[in-house]
């Protein structure tokens, strides 16, 4: 089984990233599951339904998310949509689920989203929920996917390392800058602090550079807008052992678009 995971989709830019070369790389890199963060698709906060269905007809598969999840309200009318996660780790009382099943090529491959607490709004703890999850899903399948939207790579790693030999990837996201330690941990689980973006890489992680200097500079309140050059795919490839679950190849991605 060859996945997919494509990091922080950003605004318009990163929708005509995924637009123009996941098809290409859906086809050289022979992904039969394709899972993408899309918290910051609609206007580079948040998510809408039609950047959902825009992102769903394109070929992802798997729609993850983060701490902006809820940035927009329109999202209440799809967030039962079976493959739109958001993190399982929020409150039990919060709409929508943190995980999913979902069968490609008579293969079951699970997708579990987390949010990290390190830096971030207060949140149950992903160790623990992930456990609890874990275990749940493996009675269906021992193909896991796992994306922790955290801050610190002190915690992702650390839960890398937590699910190692439970899980088939722990990839990172929300902090748009992809890292080059992806890696196979002991027990088999492919690991990667963060899987990047689909965006505008000549940016602030996405958004205008002047904005956010002004920002620095100022301590001033400043509207910060979705950059427009440099738009790249970021993310990773990961080959799986269908029957063990254990990953045996991960792959950084970096396609540009212009």
């Amino acid at each position: 089984m060859n996945i997919l995971f494509i990091g922080d989709i950003v605004g318009k830019p990163g929708r005509e990233a995924v637009k123009a070369l996941l098809p290409k790389l859906i086809e050289r890199e022979k992904i039969d599951l394709t899972v993408a963060n899309a918290e910051n698709v609609a206007g580079g906060s948040g998510i809408n339904p039609k950047c959902a269905e825009e992102l769903f007809g394109c070929g992802i598969d798997v729609l993850t998310s983060g701490d902006h999840i809820f940035k927009r309200q329109e999202v209440i009318s799809i967030i039962d949509h079976p493959y739109l996660l958001r993190p399982a780790n929020l409150s039990p009382r919060a709409l929508g689920k943190g995980h999913c099943v979902i069968e490609k090529k008579g293969v079951k491959i699970g997708v579990l989203n987390l949010q990290g607490r390190v830096f971030m709004h207060p949140i149950d703890c992903p160790f623990r929920t992930a456990q609890e999850v874990v275990e749940k899903i493996r009675k269906e399948t021992r193909i896991i996917i796992v994306d922790i939207h955290a801050e610190a790579t002190s915690e992702k790693i650390a839960l890398g390392f937590f699910l190692d030999g439970e899980v088939s990837l722990v990839a990172g996201t929300h902090t748009h800058v992809q890292t080059a330690d992806e890696k196979i941990l002991p027990g088999g689980t492919a690991y990667i602090s963060d899987v990047g973006m689909a965006g505008p890489c000549d940016s602030v992680i996405g958004r205008r550079k002047e904005q956010v200097i002004e920002k620095f500079l100022t301590g001033m309140p400043t509207r910060f807008e979705v950059a427009s050059a440099g738009v790249e795919l970021q993310g990773v490839a990961v080959e799986i052992d269908d029957h063990t679950g254990k990953a045996k190849t991960i792959k950084r991605i970096k396609e540009c678009l212009f």
